[in-house]
């Protein structure tokens, strides 16, 4: 086939600047691998006359990513202006109104609205691929949609917001406090202009709704993603779980339970010898589990330029040799709605307490997790004030809910002060 693949490009920010400079440096490896011309037909954005230092004039503009999406002359609508509503919600809906395959960089769009949008695209005959939604260059959509279509897959699980692992793994590495470092994240710019979709888990929930739909065969469900942010983690709980062999990161989990599905993106425990503790800075890693495969683990990039622009070439691609897939890897009206399950697979937790220097007060704890059905593990207690002391103690495995009963229970002993902080420890 020599017809070439027609694009049209909505955001002209550092991932659309990207692929422009993809498709203008690779367009003779591109043809030659998709056996067809790839060309930039349109382009879309706030500004025509800012300066992003790639030659824009071989192509034509249009003020309105709408009026873009409905063009004759493109046939694939490559969104990558963000958001889950307004212009970006309306230019693909109008796309895939108007004949065009889509190819989207928006997490958000696709977490809120991705069922409504499958089933629009699959009705009309057309594609939505949403590969560098997830994960920045790890092709972790491409791995469960195709290399492991074969296997039931039993958990997802990874870290995805480069930003707070950053953050984590600085606090650690540097011995400072999780305000100083967020300065510094904010400073540098590798924080979103609203910081909590980052640290707060929004940003990566996102991500794992969207994974979990594949995995799982489920309508794609934001609104049940259990998020709970990095802001509560302390540096001292940095510095007692390495006492302890375990690295905190903020983790997704994703796995069908006999409960529901349960999906949490939180900060959790993980051995500091495993993949996940291993991880340094900015770096994305997802783990995948199947009953054929086992245990995969991809590791990358995931966010930038490069690698962002790299996955939306990628699905580009595909497009271009005619590859078809359905948008969550069956056909939307066949994904079926999942009940929610919180936390329902037991595990064992870290607890920081903060106890009043009373005779009787590590006695008094200790029965109100044993009320709860939970025993202990581990215990330290550390270095203490003239009238209270820091705890921690590790648990067996437990269910959130045991657990949420004992942290309420504690409020009635009269020895813990402050807020306790609860941590669970994942199995990787």
């Amino acid at each position: 086939m020599t017809t070439p693949l027609r694009l049209g490009i909505a955001g002209l920010g550092t991932v659309g600047v990207g692929i422009v400079r993809i498709v203008q440096k690779h367009g003779d490896l591109l043809a030659i691998r998709a056996g067809r011309p790839v060309e930039i037909v349109a382009v879309s954005a706030r500004s025509k006359t800012k300066d992003r230092g790639i030659d824009l004039s071989g192509y034509l503009w249009e003020d309105d990513p709408v009026t873009l999406a409905k063009r004759a002359d493109i046939d694939v609508f490559i969104e990558v202006m963000g958001g889950h509503e307004g212009p970006a919600k309306d230019a693909t809906e109008a796309a895939i109104a108007t004949g065009k395959d889509v190819v989207s960089a928006n997490k958000a769009l696709l977490a809120i609205h991705g069922q409504a949008l499958a089933e629009a695209a699959e009705a009309a005959g057309h594609v939505i691929r949403f590969e560098a939604a997830v994960a920045g260059g790890i092709p972790v959509v491409k791995s469960l949609t195709e290399g492991l279509a074969g296997n039931d897959i039993t958990r997802v699980m990874g870290v995805m917001n480069g930003s707070c692992n950053y953050i984590l793994t600085r606090m650690q590495d540097a011995g400072l406090s999780y305000a100083a470092v967020f300065d510094e994240a904010n400073a540098l710019g590798y924080l979103e202009a609203d910081p909590e979709l980052d640290v707060g888990g929004i940003d990566a929930g996102h991500k794992l709704a969207l994974l979990a739909a594949i995995a799982f065969g489920t309508q794609v469900d934001f609104a049940s993603v259990e998020l709970e942010g990095i802001g509560a983690v302390s540096i001292d709980d940095i510095h007692q779980a390495a006492d302890m062999g375990y690295r905190i990161k903020l983790l997704g989990v994703a796995q069908m339970t006999g409960r529901g599905l349960e999906q949490r993106m939180s900060p959790c425990l993980v051995p500091d010898t495993s993949p996940l503790g291993q991880l340094q800075g900015g770096t994305n890693m997802v783990v995948l589990e199947g009953d054929a495969v086992g245990q995969i683990v991809l590791r990358g990039p995931g966010a930038g330029e490069g690698p962002t622009a790299s996955a939306i070439m990628g699905d580009v691609m595909d497009i271009a040799r005619g590859t078809r897939l359905s948008t969550f890897g069956q056909p939307a009206k066949t994904l079926r709605k999942a009940r929610a399950a919180r936390a329902a697979v037991p595990a064992p937790y870290y607890l920081r307490l903060q106890l009043l220097d009373k005779p009787g007060a590590l006695a008094k704890v200790a029965h109100a997790l044993g009320e709860a059905g939970i025993s202990i593990d581990r215990m330290r207690q550390y270095d203490h004030s003239d009238t209270t002391a820091p705890v921690l103690i590790v648990t067996h495995k437990t269910t959130r809910t045991a657990l949420d009963e004992a942290l309420a229970d504690f409020k009635g002993t009269g020895v813990v002060t402050g807020t306790p902080v609860a941590i669970r420890i994942e199995a990787v």
